[in-house]
Order: C-alpha cells, then sequence, then structure tokens
C-alpha cells in the first residue's frame, strides 16, 4: 500500500484495495510507479480535454506563475481573469457578469444563490424560495448542489437536512404532456425563483439524453412566469457536445450558465458562473446590505485562469474542432455497428452518443443505477486491459480527450466488444 491516510473520493475505506501510485501523464497516457500504460478514456473525470501535460498550457502555467500566483480578488483583478471573463462573454453573448469559483459544486452553489438573491434584494416581502430541478440530476455535492440532486444514497445521510425541490421527470416523448402540466402547475404558483438542469444530456445520472424541443419549451414557460433558468454545463461545457455549449442546441436562452470541468484543460481547478444583466440588477444597489456576500480564497486565481485562456485557444482552434467532429463520427458509426449486431441485442438496452460522448447502458437483473453491481466488473475488466473506463454502474461511457487518435478509440471499442461478447 502506497499510503495509508488518504480518504479517497467515492471509495469505501473498507473495500481493501490499493490505489494505483501513478507517477506521470502524457497525451492520452497515464503511467503508474510499475510502469503500466493506461490509456485514460474519460479524460480523468471529464476534465482533461486537450490530452495530459499539454505543454501549451504548461507553459502558460509557469509563465503565469513568475509574474503573479495569487491575489486577493475582492477590490483586485488582473489580466488572466478579465481575458477569461472577456472570452467567455464572445461566446455566450447573452450572458452579462462572469463570477469566479473553485469547482462544479460551487458554481451551482453561486447561481443558486444569486436567483434567490435576486428576489430576496427586488422585494424581501414577496421573495421567492422554490427550485425546480429534473429527476436523475446530479449538480455537485456541497450542500446546495446536493438539494437539487436527484435524490439518492449518494445524499441520503442528509436528506433532512436540503432545502425542500420540486423534481420533474426527464422529458421523454412518452411522458412530455405529464412533465409539461407538471411544470405549468409549480411555475404558476410565482414562488420559483430557479430552474435547474443539465442541457440535452445527465451525465453522473447514466449519460441519459433528452431532447432540445422539450428543454426549450420547459425554459419558455419558466420565462413567462419570470423563473430564471439555470443551464448546467459543467459536464457539457467547451465542446462534449456537437456544440461549445450545449446551451447553443437551444432556441430559449438560458439566464445563469455554470462551467467548470474542462475550463483549465484538466491543469488546476476552476470554475464560473455566468449571469445576464437582468439577473445581476438588483445588485447594483448602493444598499451595502444587498451585495452578494460570497467569495473563496483562490476566487479568479490569476494561474488557474492563465491555464483556462490557454485551454480555450486550443479548444477554439480549426484541429481541434476537427478532431471532435472525428471523435463523434467515429462514435456514431460504433454506436451503429453494436445495434446492427443481432447477438448483442439481449445484451444491450441503449446506446447513446452526443458528440463526444458515447454511451452503452447494458441490460442486467439489476436497475440502472450507479450502484448496479456491474460497476466493479466493467472497470476492472478494463483496467486489466491498460484501458480507465470508470462506469456509471452499468453504463460504459467514453468522454476522451479530443487529441484520442482513431488506432486508440478503435482499440476501446474493441475492448469494449470483447466485453459484450465473453
Amino acid at each position: 500500500m502506497i499510503e495509508q491516510n488518504i480518504w479517497h473520493p467515492f471509495t469505501p475505506l473498507a473495500e481493501g484495495y490499493d490505489p494505483l501510485e501513478i507517477v506521470k501523464a502524457n497525451g492520452m497516457y497515464i503511467y503508474t510507479k510499475d510502469e503500466r500504460k493506461i490509456l485514460d478514456a474519460v479524460s480523468s473525470w471529464w476534465v482533461n480535454i486537450h490530452g495530459h501535460a499539454n505543454k501549451k498550457i504548461a507553459d502558460a502555467i509557469s509563465e503565469q506563475a513568475h509574474s503573479l500566483e495569487h491575489v486577493i480578488f475582492a477590490g483586485f483583478t488582473h489580466q488572466p481573469a478579465e481575458e477569461l471573463a472577456k472570452s467567455l462573454i464572445e461566446l455566450l453573448p447573452s450572458m452579462n457578469k462572469v463570477f469566479f469559483s473553485d469547482d462544479g459544486s460551487t458554481a451551482i452553489e453561486v447561481a443558486l444563490k444569486i436567483c434567490l438573491q435576486h428576489f430576496h434584494n427586488k422585494n424581501k416581502d414577496k421573495t421567492r424560495t422554490k427550485i425546480i430541478a429534473i429527476e436523475g440530476a446530479y449538480h455537485g455535492d456541497t450542500f446546495g448542489a446536493m438539494a437539487v440532486c436527484d435524490r439518492t444514497p449518494f445524499n441520503a445521510s442528509f436528506n433532512s437536512l436540503l432545502f425542500d425541490v420540486e423534481f420533474i421527470p426527464r422529458p421523454t416523448e412518452e411522458n412530455w404532456m405529464e412533465v409539461k402540466e407538471k411544470f405549468i402547475q409549480i411555475v404558476k404558483t410565482g414562488e420559483v425563483a430557479a430552474f435547474i438542469f443539465e442541457p440535452i444530456i445527465q451525465g453522473a445520472g447514466g449519460m441519459q439524453t433528452y431532447s432540445p424541443k422539450h428543454l426549450d419549451e420547459l425554459i419558455k414557460l419558466a420565462h413567462n412566469k419570470n423563473t430564471f433558468c439555470i443551464a448546467d454545463e459543467i459536464m457539457t461545457g467547451f465542446g462534449r457536445t456537437d456544440h461549445l455549449f450545449a446551451s447553443e442546441y437551444l432556441q430559449e436562452k438560458p439566464d445563469l450558465i455554470c462551467l467548470s470541468k474542462g475550463i483549465t484543460g484538466g491543469f488546476l481547478p476552476l470554475a464560473v458562473t455566468l449571469c445576464t444583466k437582468e439577473v445581476a440588477q438588483p445588485f447594483y444597489d448602493n444598499d451595502i446590505l444587498k451585495t452578494f456576500f460570497h467569495g473563496h480564497s483562490y476566487t479568479g486565481n490569476p494561474i488557474a485562469c492563465a491555464a483556462a485562456n490557454a485551454s480555450l485557444e486550443i479548444l477554439l482552434s480549426d484541429e481541434c474542432f476537427q478532431n471532435r467532429k472525428r471523435i463523434a463520427e467515429k462514435h456514431n458509426n460504433f454506436a451503429k455497428q453494436i445495434n446492427s449486431n443481432n447477438k448483442l441485442k439481449d445484451k444491450i438496452l441503449e446506446v447513446r452518443t452526443c458528440g463526444t460522448i458515447f454511451a452503452l447502458e447494458l441490460r442486467t437483473e439489476e436497475q440502472t443505477s450507479y450502484f448496479n453491481e456491474w460497476r466493479k466488473n466493467i472497470y476492472n475488466y478494463f483496467l486489466d486491459k491498460n484501458i480507465l473506463l470508470r462506469p456509471l454502474g452499468n453504463v460504459i461511457y467514453m468522454i476522451p480527450p479530443y487529441i484520442i487518435t482513431d488506432e486508440e478509440l478503435d482499440l476501446v471499442y474493441n475492448e469494449i466488444l470483447n466485453f459484450l461478447e465473453k
């Protein structure tokens, strides 16, 4: 065992296995102390969009660290943060303000608090306190983020302490009228501050997709009742779908957008919450009590912002665009190959693709869930083949860095087929 004192995330303390010691990483691969070379097909929890140890980002970090490593962000500013905010607003022109934080959960906390305080600042005697979320959602592990997550064993220990949330089913063609009617009944009360959603695809919920047209209508219904809409693009942002941001699928635009994960290319923790001018308006007040009293010690860290600026430059290059397009086409072709294989029909419930995301849901006796026992079999099988695929229960998925080659994709695809056929 390399250590006995570290408490690893999402890992039972009594599980009794030694974590692999990683000594370096480069491109698509992470390397263990005993010289194993493991293909990272999930971008190390979806953050590493350009491959490990990308030189451009590493150089940007080094250069920034030698000039300004950090400064308190209350009352001060700096060029890396200003540049990043400007670039994000240019890419998301409906947004007006950028609030910096540290990770996806805190970006969600910021968005929820802004919406709630918006209505408190406008009229504290008639404030809005309700939030609407979608069943199957995952938005993070801090208390506000947990409250808007689906109620699962993940947060069961804290359920009695979480604020009440109105949940609607994930919309499908079959349940659409029921979902729409329930949504209408909730928003017409005039008590709803925000509707939060993962646009188009729910990540940790099993890479479940749903229609932009249904989401568009829900957003329109919310806007008709002056309810704000929060797009959680922590997973979908920075090119994971067929667009730079999944919100681009929508005709109705969200009022707030949360970004993290791929923002620094997998180098450093950083998150942002963007909002429209309308959302921010009640905070423009000489009354100090209407200030948004929220912050983090490392808010707007210059080194993290420098990494994000370098990552964004790579993301917007034609080479990266072509790579994303190529991966999406390969995923689609592989999905067709699986769906046309009659021998696999009894083993597979559904195959889903969305841009650079591929997901395959196994048909099992247990219901589809993160806690489905197949997760151990899947994880260990692929790790033995030196491929990192961390399944969501019985859902095998790939979210690779954009630099993955066709040969490396084929290697993973072939091992998925070998797993299914064994």
